[in-house]
């Protein structure tokens, strides 16, 4: 039993200690962040991420680009919304907001972005991923061409703008698309380190390029992003599954490009109708002042548990203390973006931790008051008010998820960020409030001789 407690001890202390690592806002090594495969590579970090309430950030109201006479479906902009969320999400912007607006527009919130004009390009972009028969000439990089494909931003004729095969004087052959596409991803080139865009095909795609390249070796196959050529290699040998896209890209222009291929094509051309900075709403002066309200109320919180619980409460705070760690800890590893109305839910968590452990205090003081002896007290403490703390905590985790859903389903980003924070808490709370203020509580009252050192000091257990 002695050596599970002791256990328990340590497991306790190395969470907390990995936890106040991660949460403090220092410089954590690149070894450890690339650790992160769930985020977004390029954009992978342990710093807490800020809403656009908080930070500012891009607003993007972008329109299907169709003639005016022309009907849009509505399966095809919610089509196209999916497609603009997973290039936002690649991009690595937390908490973005992508709604409908009307029949034919989408508008594209962006907290934090660095480069605006590079997000737009990658929103915008149609996507449309060409192989294309050349022949023995090359094509420059940047080139427009017309190929016969008749999807995406061409239609197949020689009518369109765009260089035309010389030879035959028609479009460019197109040998497939991206649809054989399985993944792309930013590389770097083993000789030079200029960025590349490493792609790996599906089993059909796959059979197909390896086909062409046995019979075309010495040849060139260009390979073009709605019409635009990126690049001209000559085919030295049988291609199989996999490849690189080289060209004069810049880091941010190939991981572009590589978002847009990843993510498929926009079944509607989109362009952007309006653009526009926004400034942190709540502005610096205001998230000071909610940052000193918060710490402040977790300062009143403390003070209240150790004054009226005395010892036990003082191992409650140091609980607390440990919740806090974890959940900024989460935060930054998942990565959950903080708005206002998510700093309202982990605030709310934390009343939830407090909540708990009051419960279970107020269970001992009951046993003790019926003359129990200690260790029996604490534990009846923990047992008996278990019942009460998951069945509140499990109808706010319900709650919860309800609030994530209908959030994500209408559009209301805001609520979806008071709900995610509100989630979590309520999940740490459940550990830290049963799991590590038991520990410690075992660890100061179980011990032995506890009851007669203690015996004389009812105070001290808040009785």
């Amino acid at each position: 039993m002695q050596d599970r407690r002791l256990l328990s001890l340590v497991f306790v202390i190395i969470v907390a200690v990995v936890a106040l690592w991660i949460a403090l806002p220092i410089s954590h090594p690149a070894a450890i962040t690339n650790l992160f495969f769930w985020q977004p590579e390029g954009y992978r970090s342990l710093e807490l991420k800020q809403g656009l309430d908080l930070q500012g950030g891009v607003q993007v109201l972008l329109e299907a680009d169709v003639p005016a006479s022309t009907t849009i479906d509505s399966s095809a902009m919610e089509a196209a919304k999916v497609v603009v969320e997973n290039r936002v999400n690649g991009l690595g912007v937390a908490e973005p907001l992508v709604q409908r607006q009307g029949e034919n527009r989408i508008i594209v919130e962006l907290p934090g972005i660095a480069d605006p004009d590079q997000a737009i390009s990658t929103l915008k972009g149609t996507g449309l991923l060409e192989f294309i028969e050349v022949g023995r000439a090359s094509l420059p990089q940047g080139t427009v061409v017309q190929t016969d494909f008749a999807g995406g931003s061409g239609d197949g004729t020689t009518e369109e703008a765009g260089q035309v095969n010389p030879l035959t004087g028609e479009a460019y052959h197109t040998i497939m698309t991206g649809a054989d596409l399985k993944s792309a991803q930013v590389g770097f080139d083993n000789l030079t380190g200029t960025p590349v865009i490493q792609f790996e095909l599906n089993d059909s795609g796959a059979e197909i390029f390896r086909d062409y390249t046995r019979d075309h070796v010495g040849d060139v196959v260009a390979i073009t992003m709605d019409k635009t050529v990126l690049s001209a290699p000559v085919i030295n040998s049988v291609i199989d599954g996999s490849g690189q896209i080289e060209g004069s890209f810049t880091r941010e222009e190939a991981q572009s490009l590589a978002i847009q291929l990843q993510y498929g094509a926009l079944p509607v051309p989109l362009s952007v109708i309006d653009t526009r900075a926004v400034g942190a709403t709540l502005g610096a002066d205001s998230v000071q002042k909610s940052i000193t309200a918060g710490i402040i109320g977790l300062i009143v919180v403390l003070l209240f548990m150790a004054i009226y619980y005395r010892l036990p409460g003082l191992l409650a705070d140091l609980a607390l203390i440990i919740f806090v760690l974890i959940n900024l800890s989460i935060f930054k590893l998942v990565p959950v973006t903080l708005t206002l109305p998510g700093i309202a839910g982990f605030l709310l968590a934390t009343g939830t931790a407090v909540d708990a452990n009051i419960l279970i205090f107020e269970r001992m003081k009951e046993e003790l008051r019926a003359g129990k002896p200690l260790r029996v007290a604490v534990d009846a403490g923990f047992d008996r008010a278990w019942t009460s703390i998951l069945d509140s905590n499990l109808s706010t985790i319900i709650t919860a998820l309800i609030l994530i859903y209908f959030g994500g389903a209408f559009g209301a980003s805001s609520v979806r960020g008071f709900a995610i924070t509100l989630l979590i808490g309520v999940a740490t709370s459940m550990f830290t409030a049963v799991f590590v203020t038991r520990v410690f509580m075992r660890l100061v009252f179980q011990r032995r001789n506890a009851d007669e050192s203690l015996a004389g000091r009812a105070w001290l257990l808040g009785v």
